[in-house]
C-alpha cells in the first residue's frame, strides 16, 4: 500500500514542476520577448513558436512534455495504487494550467498532458502525440490538433486500456483541455483562428 505522505509529496512536486513556465524560462534565457507580453500572450509552445521561432518553440515543447512525462513515469515506478498514480500524473498538468509562479494562470496544458499520457501508457501517448502533430501538419491549427487529440484520448483509452482509473484520468484531462480551448473553438468556428506559421503581433 502506498503511503499517503509519499503520494502527497509526489503530487506537490508535480504541481510545482508543472508550474514552471518553460516558455518564459526559455525566452528569457535566449534573450527573446516574454511570451506573456506578445502574440496570444500564452506561455505555451504555439505562442513561443509563433513569436520567437523554431528553436525556442521546440525547447518549450520539450520542457512542457518532459515535466508531464517525468511525474507520470515516476508514479508508475514508485506507486502501486492506480488512483494515486493518476492523481500524481494529473498534478503537473494542473500546475501548468494554474501555475503558482504566474499568479495561478498558465498555459492550456496540451504538451504537459501529452507527456503525462506518454508516462502512463507509451503506446497511447505516442498515438495521441501523432494525432496532435499530424492534425496540425495537415490543418495548420495548433488548437485544432489539440482538440482532435484529446477528443480521441478517452476513446483510445477505453478501447486499449484495462485500467478504469486511466479512463477516468483521460476524461478529466480531455475535459480540461477542451475547456481551456473554449475561445479557440469559437475562433475556429468563425474562421478567425491563427494558423501555425502565421505571426500574431
Amino acid at each position: 500500500m502506498d503511503h499517503p505522505g509519499l503520494v502527497a509529496v509526489f503530487a506537490v512536486v508535480g504541481y510545482l514542476l508543472g508550474g514552471v513556465p518553460f516558455g518564459v524560462v526559455v525566452s528569457k534565457a535566449m534573450g527573446l520577448p516574454d511570451p506573456r507580453t506578445v502574440g496570444s500572450k500564452n506561455v505555451g509552445f504555439t505562442n513561443v513558436l509563433r513569436v520567437s521561432g523554431k528553436t525556442a518553440g521546440i525547447l518549450t515543447l520539450l520542457g512542457d512534455l518532459g515535466k508531464g512525462w517525468v511525474l507520470a513515469w515516476a508514479a508508475m515506478h514508485w506507486l502501486t495504487v492506480e488512483s494515486f498514480i493518476m492523481v500524481v500524473a494529473i498534478s503537473p498538468i494542473l500546475g501548468h494550467v494554474f501555475s503558482p509562479f504566474l499568479g495561478f494562470k498558465g498555459g492550456k496544458g496540451v504538451a504537459t498532458a501529452v507527456g503525462a499520457v506518454l508516462g502512463l501508457s507509451p503506446s497511447i501517448g505516442l498515438l495521441v502525440l501523432l494525432i496532435w502533430l499530424g492534425t496540425v501538419a495537415i490543418w495548420r491549427y495548433s488548437s485544432g490538433g489539440a482538440l482532435a487529440a484529446f477528443a480521441c484520448l478517452p476513446v483510445v483509452a477505453i478501447v486499449n486500456e484495462q485500467r478504469q482509473e486511466f479512463f477516468i484520468f483521460s476524461l478529466i484531462v480531455s475535459a480540461l483541455i477542451w475547456i481551456k480551448h473554449k475561445d479557440n473553438i469559437v475562433r475556429l468556428w468563425k474562421g478567425t483562428e491563427s494558423k501555425i506559421g502565421q505571426r500574431k503581433d
